[in-house]
């Protein structure tokens, strides 16, 4: 088959000739028709990432339909289009991860490739009003996306939700899924352009998180702010117990601007506030990100769609930070 190979750190994504997968007992493979591209597999690219191994198959997100099936796999699967939930070996508990825990695409081959073997137990249809190119772009940032607000934060119709900065594949989804919610939505970005496109998108407002006055701003716009996600920390993270309301929760799942800055630790036990961490999702998350957007027939925000051979200047355009907002897809031949 052909796949999309990356052979070292700072190497270039390179289409090559490889052995098919086989599916082990439990499993399938699936004949991909397209795949996005994550954070995760810059980091990856760049050797900033556990448990790095090469050669390997780059590639968590995908939709295809299913080719073949192992022993102990209903072969009634065969020829369904689905999408694949990247989280593998979650574990037992829906609170956290067992150590087991990994994603696929490293170290398991991903889905840069015509056919994947995944446990046929993270297969789920895809939404038949979305195309493939569009599935595709939901699994990894929108199980993230929607545990953290959800399952994690608690987002109800009516809170007032902060979505720090905007643009980025999770924190789109997050946008739009509080949206759908019923929630009030602002954001913080250092883009007004990707500011003007969530209020396009239904947010009430945002502002540029490198005014040094954007907490004062967002305070004045927003007043007091129920459920913060975050996905990068820094020194900005703690304004974010200023900006909570009582009773507030904070949630994030990454961090890309530091380590988690001194916080005044009277905001956080005189409003009751709630700090959580949140990392990707379970199978019921999934699901129920799946029942979600079928529910209210939500698509993603897509940045450009590239076809496999061009994979290595997809991944560039996030690599420049040339990418306006949303998902970068590869479509499989």
């Amino acid at each position: 088959m052909k796949a999309i190979v990356l052979e070292g750190i700072n190497e270039p994504l390179q289409l090559k000739d490889v052995n098919d997968p086989i599916a082990a007992p439990g499993e399938v493979i699936v004949k991909l028709k397209a795949a996005a591209f994550n954070r995760r597999d810059w980091w990856i690219q760049h050797g900033q990432y556990a448990g790095l191994k090469f050669p390997i198959i780059l590639g968590s997100d995908g939709c295809g339909v299913v080719a073949a099936v192992g022993e102990g796999v209903d072969a009634s699967w065969i020829g369904k289009e689905v999408i694949i939930d990247p989280s593998l070996n979650w574990g037992d508990s829906e609170d956290f991860q067992q150590k087991s825990y990994n994603i696929l695409g490293l170290p398991h081959d991903g889905t840069f490739a015509e056919l994947v073997n995944v446990p046929a137990a993270n297969l789920h249809l895809k939404p038949a009003y979305l195309t493939a190119e569009e599935a595709a772009a939901f699994p990894l940032a929108g199980v993230t996306a929607f545990r953290a607000l959800f399952t994690k934060g608690k987002c109800k119709a009516g809170d007032k939700v902060l979505i720090v900065g905007v643009g980025g594949g999770a924190a789109m989804f997050a946008l739009q899924f509080a949206v759908a919610a019923g929630a009030e939505v602002y954001v913080t970005s250092s883009s007004q352009e990707k500011i003007d496109m969530a209020v396009e998108m239904g947010a009430k407002g945002g502002v540029n998180y490198k005014d040094a006055d954007w907490a004062a701003q967002l305070k004045a716009m927003a007043g007091s702010i129920n459920v913060a996600v975050d996905s990068a920390l820094g020194e900005g993270f703690a304004k974010l117990t200023d900006l909570a309301a009582p009773g507030g929760r904070i949630v994030f799942f990454g961090g890309t601007a530091g380590d988690v800055p001194a916080l005044n630790g009277r905001h956080i036990f005189w409003k009751q506030l709630t700090i959580l961490g949140s990392t990707m999702g379970t199978a019921k998350d999934f699901q129920a990100m799946l029942d979600f957007i079928n529910e209210h027939q939500l698509r993603p925000v897509i940045d450009e769609i590239f076809p496999m051979e061009d994979a290595d200047q997809a991944l560039h355009r996030m690599d420049t930070g040339s990418s306006k907002s949303g998902k970068i897809v590869l479509t499989i031949d």
